[in-house]
Order: structure tokens, then C-alpha cells, then sequence
């Protein structure tokens, strides 16, 4: 399938490792043009190099997104050097695990104002775009009880009602907004691979609760992001797409 995704601009914000890399990967092979930020130098320094070799324009840069100014200064900054932006990817989380009002600043400074200082900050130019796409990262965390109550479980919700509502918003505008939800995803050196090393019971009963005997990868879930964010999928918009082998066992209407 051709996605149509030739010439186009995206951003993807936390687009060095893990998901938000994988996502960027495919973009570039299909022919887009990528701004990536992260909090890592060398991360940021590798993957910019890495989608660059795909022929593609590539650029990258450390960014703090729970800094207000330099944050949304990177956004504008991006556009320009990619001359205007198509797509915006929200991938920037502080992660699980941080209970009590510390997780709550944290989650809410970074998976939710980084999502939406970023998202105000590329309006002005997907408006300008004629196949503009927003894409959301939320959990399967936030639709089905998982682990314990925690801020990153309930902020993820959040996101969700956040995007289809700003779909409802955005479409006049000619902007489509969707939500990607993930289950339990193993990336070398993430979440689930400190998890597997350090609390193996919780890894251990995580993967006997997956219907297909295995954790999701990055690439697996960046198909569904690239898909959703493309013009391929033209007609999607204020759509949560689970992405989890069947992980969670609510009925999905």
C-alpha cells in the first residue's frame, strides 16, 4: 500500500528511541522528512544520522517539553527547517512506576502538557497542510485496570478523551486527531526490559496474560502510527487504536 507520504513533514516529539524511533524509521522510508526531539544528545545525534542516510530531510535536537518557551521555540524552529509540518506525533512520557503527588507533576508536565503545548504549537502549521494528521500515544493502561492506580494510568486516559474531542474540533480545519493506545511493548533498554531484569514476577505474569505468548515490539506499533497519521488513512479521525495482541480483554466497540 502506498501510504502517500512522500515529501511530507513530521515531527515526532520523544523520536530518538523505542517507539517514537520506530515510528520516525518508517516515516523516512516512506519518504517523509523528520524533526525529532529528545532529551539525549547522542540518542538524538544517532537517529537524525540514521534517517538521514534514508534520503530524507532529518533534523533533531534536545528538548525539554515541561519547558514551556524552548519547547514550543523547537516546534516553530522545526517547521521552518522542514518548511511547514504535516504530521505531529506526541510520543514524550514520563513513564509508570512514580506514585503519589511526584508522578501526578510528572505525568501531568510531560505526557499531558507535552502533548498539548506541542500540539498548539504545530496548529498554525497544519492548518497550512492539505493532509494534516495529529497523532496522540496513549496505554492500554488507561482503558483497562493494570498493575495498581497510578498517574501515568490515568493521565493516559486523558489523552484519549483529549484527542477525540479535539478531533471533533480540528476537522473543519481539514485536521485529522488519533489516538495510538499500546500494550505491554519490550524495547531494549526500556520499561518492560528493566521490569523483565528487576521485578520478573510482574514481567512474568504480564506475558502469561498475553493471548499470543509475547510482548508487542516497537516496529509493531509504529505500523499502526504511520498508518493513522498518513494520508492512507484519510477517512480515520477521533479513532483509539489498540495495538496490544489482545492484551486487554474489554469488548471494543
Amino acid at each position: 500500500m502506498d501510504l502517500n507520504l512522500k515529501g511530507k513533514n513530521a515531527v515526532i516529539v520523544g523520536g530518538a528511541r523505542g517507539i517514537g524511533r520506530a515510528s520516525a524509521e518508517l516515516l523516512a522510508s516512506e519518504g517523509a522528512n523528520i524533526a525529532i526531539c529528545a532529551r539525549n544528545q547522542g540518542h538524538v545525534d544517532e537517529a537524525v544520522a540514521s534517517l538521514a542516510a534514508k534520503g530524507v530531510k532529518a533534523t533533531g535536537a534536545v528538548v525539554d517539553v515541561t519547558d514551556d518557551a524552548v519547547y514550543r521555540a523547537w516546534v516553530a524552529a522545526a517547521a521552518e527547517e522542514l518548511g511547514g509540518i504535516d504530521i505531529f506525533i506526541g510520543m514524550a512520557s514520563a513513564g509508570g512506576g512514580v506514585m503519589g503527588e511526584e508522578g501526578w507533576r510528572n505525568n501531568f508536565e510531560t505526557d499531558i502538557l507535552g502533548t498539548t503545548r506541542g500540539i498548539e504549537a504545530a496548529l498554525p502549521f497544519l492548518e497550512k497542510s492539505d493532509s494534516a494528521s495529529i497523532i496522540l500515544m496513549s496505554s492500554t493502561a488507561a482503558v483497562e485496570n493494570f498493575l495498581v492506580a497510578q498517574p501515568y494510568n490515568a493521565l493516559k486516559a486523558a489523552l484519549i478523551t483529549y484527542g477525540s474531542q479535539l478531533s471533533q474540533s480540528l476537522a473543519a480545519d481539514g485536521i485529522r486527531v488519533n489516538t495510538v493506545s499500546p500494550g505491554p511493548t519490550f524495547v531494549d533498554g526500556g520499561n518492560w526490559d528493566m521490569i523483565k531484569n528487576h521485578a520478573p514476577d510482574i514481567y512474568d505474569t504480564t506475558l502469561a496474560s498475553s493471548p499470543v505468548g509475547r510482548l508487542g515490539t516497537p516496529d509493531e506499533v509504529a505500523n499502526a502510527v504511520v498508518f493513522l497519521a498518513s494520508p492512507a488513512a484519510g477517512f480515520i479521525t477521533g479513532a483509539n487504536l489498540v495495538v496490544d495482541g489482545g492484551f486487554t480483554k474489554r469488548v471494543q466497540f
